[in-house]
């Protein structure tokens, strides 16, 4: 690989924002942490504002920010919502998640802003200190992910039931393809697949490694695949808890379908 020349080898130092380069590189990084930053503050709106307006919930119909509704368990003061214990772990799992590192690694923590462009700080924070001290956590971020997904199946069979009668809404298409987008999100995660068979030298000694093997394949699938499955379920569970406010606000009427 050819050394740098003076010219290249000087541009981390040049300054923030400072490059040669002439293409538009920066309206990715800008796309990505607008859409990025608008999703947090639709969620922390939602979780402060939708418990007191009480319109995450509407007959069978719960929002996934919500879910599970924790105020059927326990009786939580008026301020406190069900989202905001909740929240925590799914937005846990997705600033962990190393797509999305990548991506607001360049668009919002400026690390880089992109290739050949001038850095905000002089040397490299790696993740061994706060904030990003947090990354380590990843993996356990996923669990409580994975365990998530049962409730959000579980809500996605309830709405099968309107009026104690099965029948298909359109809360119900909208939830079971929420579910479904953010199953294959978690289900392609780079540390899930080396849960499952990342950590195996062979796979065919013993004979019993096999399952394991055929279940990395899947995933690998899948992981190929990651960053689409982020993006379009980042989107499609800010979608459903806006429909699921909508209906519970009387603004939107849930038409039954079947």
């Amino acid at each position: 690989m050819p050394m740098a020349g003076p010219a290249e080898a000087a541009i981390g130092k040049s300054g923030w924002l400072r490059t040669d380069r002439a293409d538009l590189w920066w309206a990715g990084p800008l796309v990505t942490a607008i859409v990025l930053l608008s999703f947090v503050a639709y969620a922390t709106w939602r979780a402060f504002t939708g418990g007191k307006a009480h319109n995450y919930e509407s007959g069978v119909l719960l929002s996934p920010f919500f879910s599970p509704n924790l105020g059927h368990w326990f009786n939580l003061p008026l301020w406190l919502s069900p989202a905001m214990l909740i929240l925590p772990f799914p937005g846990g799992f997705r600033f962990t998640c190393y797509y999305y590192r990548k991506a607001y690694y360049r668009s919002i923590w400026q690390d880089p802003p992109g290739c050949g462009v001038g850095e905000p700080r002089k040397h490299y924070w790696g993740e061994r200190v706060g904030p990003l001290l947090l990354q380590n956590s990843h993996r356990f971020f996923m669990y409580a992910a994975v365990i998530f997904l049962f409730f959000l199946w579980h809500d996605v069979w309830k709405a099968l039931w309107p009026g104690d009668k099965f029948g298909v809404t359109v809360g119900t298409l909208v939830l079971g393809l929420n579910t479904t987008l953010l199953t294959l999100y978690t289900f392609s995660c780079h540390s899930l697949r080396h849960i499952i068979g990342g950590k195996l030298d062979c796979f065919s000694c013993p004979a019993s490694n096999m399952p394991r093997y055929k279940a990395w394949s899947g995933l690998t699938k899948l992981n190929e695949h990651h960053m689409f499955w982020a993006w379009t379920s980042l989107f499609g569970v800010m979608f459903a808890d806006f429909y699921v406010m909508m209906v519970a606000s009387g603004t939107w009427k849930n038409f039954q379908l079947l």
